[in-house]
This record gives C-alpha cells, structure tokens and sequence, in this order.
C-alpha cells in the first residue's frame, strides 16, 4: 500500500500548525512589546487647548516614570471625567474639590486623591467687575452674574458659599446669573459686558493677568474668598496599587530645584506637590449639601 500522499499530507498539516503557532506567538511577543496604556483627564475648567499645553510634559514625565504610554484625553464637561473614573475608562484624572466629592459618592468611596498642589490647601476665588460702582458683594444686588461651570468649586460652589454667608441668594438677590462654562471665559464675559461681574479661581486670574490676557485697568478684582481645599490628582479605586504608588512618587519627586521639573510645574501653577486625603474634601461636601447642590 503507498502511504506518500497521506503522509505528505501530514507533513503540510505539521508544517501549518508550526506557522500558525510562531505567527500566534510572535503576535503575543508584539502584544507584550505595546507599552500599557495610562488614560488621563481633567475637569475642562480651561479652554481645551490649554489643558492640552499643561498636560503635555508632564505627561511625558509620567510616561517616563511608569514606563506606560500616557493618553490625555479632555472631555466637554465635569460630569463626563467623574463617569468615566467610575466606569473605569479613565484611569487618573485632574479634578477640582467639588468634583472629587461628586466623585467619591459616585464610586461608592473608592476614588482616591493621591496628590494636591501645594496652593490647593489655601486656595481662593476672585470676584472680579468692570463696573465702578461695584465695590463689594453688597453691592452685586440687582447685578448681572457670571459663575464658571456649575460644578467648579472655585468658579461656583464655594463662591456660592460665601455669598450665602453673606445673606446673598444668587437666584433672588442678582438680576440674571450666567455660567460661562470656564475660568477664563468667565473674565471675557465680564470684559465684554455680558455680565456686570463674575467669579474664577485666583490661580487662573493670575495667569491671565501675568500673560496680559486681562486689562487690569478696566477688569479688577474687588473680592476674594476665605481660603478652603480645592484641586488633587485623583485615581481610580481599582488601579493597581503598585501604579498608585508609582504616580504619587512621581508627582511628589517634581522638584522646582531641576530646571525640567520646574518648567512642569511653572504650567500646574504649582510650587510643588503634596500628599492629600479624602477627608481634605469634607468641608467642600458639607458647602455642596448646604447650597442644595448635593442631596
């Protein structure tokens, strides 16, 4: 009996599955070699473009530091960064206080803030006008108003706060209240009139003024908050807890002594950064439940 074409037909058969176990294997070696992928958001307090300058080296630096491919990714609005830390899409993401606390109710406790800025244990807001009879919250009575997002906690919780301290109910005290949407749209609609005064974070303002963005000699601030808690670094509950120490050792390192560290946090308006804690933000829950703005 002649075995020739069974057995040629048993050699392709081996030779098939040797190509497609190396083709298999050489596609897992290229799977391995990708690095992992670390996804990055922040709440879209600025313009996006500028999110986008701010991030860039420091995400190379935090690339550089975990060996993984960091992605930034903005996002249209506040609620989208919270839902995507708690659908894990997003695995570290710059929030503001008010954000954190909307964030840790959302993910049952789990979200955790690793890292805040220094200025971000005293942190203020500016009321700002270009009106001259406007010389101090009293005087917002009756006045057009321009908060940031609804969800900032400098741009509209905790000046919300204050002004309620001081007997003043945004909704029946001023004429029209407005949201810009962002710090720095904020300071335009008060440049161009749209609203006869506004508030924004102090860090932006600065910015804004120091860039000459601003005309100080028709914009001008002539209020500023008591100081509270306010921006972190914060990670998902479920990220590895070797990568969670790994990027909280890596924003602690930035040392302003180094010129490339310097440059990077010179764009995080930050001296330098430090641990922080969830219960850092329990004041800015308690101000969030009493403006009515959680239930």
């Amino acid at each position: 009996m002649n075995h020739l074409p069974a057995r040629r037909s048993a050699l392709r058969q081996a030779a098939a599955c040797a190509f497609a176990a190396t083709t298999l294997a050489s596609s897992f070696c290229a799977l391995a070699a990708e690095p992992a992928v670390l996804r990055v958001s922040a709440i879209p307090d600025e313009a996006p473009t500028e999110l986008q300058r701010k991030f860039e080296p420091l995400g190379k630096y935090l690339s550089a530091q975990t060996g993984m491919k960091v992605v930034f990714t903005p996002v249209t609005d506040y609620a989208a960064v919270v839902e995507s830390l708690a659908t894990r899409k997003l695995d570290l993401a710059w929030l503001g206080g008010f954000t954190y606390v909307q964030a840790r109710i959302r993910t049952n406790g789990t979200a955790i803030p690793i890292v805040q800025r220094e200025e971000d244990a005293k942190f203020t807001s500016k009321f700002i006008t270009a009106n001259p009879a406007i010389q101090s919250l009293a005087d917002l009575k009756g006045k057009s108003f321009a908060f940031g997002a609804p969800s900032s906690t400098s741009g509209s919780l905790m000046p919300r706060f204050f002004l309620q301290k001081e007997g003043i109910n945004p909704e029946k005290d001023f004429k029209t209240v407005a949201f810009s949407g962002a710090h720095d749209a904020t300071v335009a609609f008060v440049a161009a009139g749209k609203a006869e005064a506004g508030v924004l974070n102090a860090s932006v303002w600065d910015k804004l003024v120091e860039s000459k963005k601003v005309d100080t000699s028709k914009v001008r601030v002539f209020a500023t908050t008591a100081p509270y808690y306010d921006y972190n670094w914060t990670v998902r509950g479920d990220l590895e807890p070797a990568l969670v120490k790994k990027l909280t050792d890596a924003f602690l390192a930035l040392d302003p002594a180094k010129p490339e560290h310097k440059a990077i946090l010179e764009l995080q308006r930050a001296a330098r950064f430090i641990p922080t804690q969830s219960s850092n933000y329990d004041g800015i829950e308690a101000a969030a439940r009493s403006a009515g703005l959680l239930k």
